[in-house]
């Protein structure tokens, strides 16, 4: 019992540590402003505010797992790339055209609070910002940018990111079936982790077997991590509106909340086992993701 303990109390540590590594390394690639320029202070907001870091820890970690130091092959700034990307997202989300959310990580939307005009310039300039980050990183070569670049560029595209917010947009409403809703799950979700985890498989220059794993790995994840936020959508404490999917197709409506949740922990087996062949040489991706999955599914029961 007393090893469980101190591992675990050892694993929290360590994250907490990457996330003020992230945190302060965000803060340098995104530098404050004039009092005047809300632009700026609106990138910042959406992307500095407290939040999980799942993508860029999952980035940092995997890396690690297949032989990379964080400090070399540019891998903190692949990580922070992938942020802002994310970050570039959920503000472009939560307009009043598109989600019209008022809550992000437990304070107002970056609409709510600089105006929508800003929010959206913000969003594309923090996208514009994090593919520079990639491009200017040190000590990655510039095959290994160029690489990075792709995944990330086509994440965002109408190959992920950009479809499935118009598929949840325009078709979220209507009776679906459930191979439709994992379709929009893979492409709202799936897709970005799939880019996050060949980014790191990039810097660490790994076979295309491993990369196939990971890929794998991703789409599993994504698609028994919006399973939690579906699950999550009528629960308080979550720094996001409530009740956000109301009126939506999802498979928590299809299956309920037992059958989703089934349905989750078996994305998380399937996802577990490509990640075992993949980082066969480290166990901390493995670890962490069962650490974030086992403390939001345990709010639920």
């Amino acid at each position: 019992m007393t090893t469980h303990v101190d591992t675990t109390a050892h694993q929290t540590s360590e994250l907490l540590q990457l996330q003020q590594i992230l945190q302060a390394h965000l803060e340098h690639l995104l530098p404050a402003g004039q009092q005047s320029d809300r632009v700026r202070a609106a990138m910042r907001a959406g992307t500095l505010a407290q939040g999980k870091r799942i993508r860029p820890l999952l980035l940092m970690l995997a890396a690690r797992d297949m032989g990379c130091e964080l400090t070399q092959n540019g891998i903190l700034d692949l990580a922070c790339a992938v942020e802002m990307v994310h970050a570039a997202s959920l503000i472009l989300d939560d307009i009043p055209s598109m989600d019209n959310a008022q809550m992000r990580r437990g304070r107002p939307t970056v609409h709510r609070e600089f105006g929508e005009n800003v929010a959206i310039l913000a969003a594309v300039a923090l996208l514009s910002r994090a593919f520079e980050v990639i491009a200017i990183a040190p000590g990655l070569p510039a095959m290994h940018k160029s690489e990075a670049i792709a995944e990330l560029s086509a994440a965002v595209g109408l190959q992920g990111l950009v479809q499935g917010q118009f598929q949840d947009l325009h078709d979220g409403t209507q009776s679906r079936s459930p191979e439709a809703i994992a379709l929009t799950n893979e492409l709202k979700t799936s897709v970005l982790f799939r880019a996050t985890l060949q980014m790191a498989a990039i810097a660490a220059d790994a076979s295309a077997q491993v990369r196939q794993r990971l890929s794998f790995f991703a789409q599993d994840l994504g698609q028994a991590f919006q399973l939690l936020d579906d699950l999550a959508d009528g629960c308080k404490h979550t720094g996001k509106d409530v009740h956000q999917d109301q009126g939506k197709s999802t498979l928590v409506q299809m299956l309920g909340a037992d059958g989703a949740e089934r349905r989750l922990r078996d994305h998380l087996r399937s996802a577990d086992a490509h990640l075992a062949c993949a980082c066969h040489r480290g166990i901390a991706t493995r670890q962490y993701m069962h650490a974030l999955f086992n403390q939001q599914l345990a709010m639920f029961n």
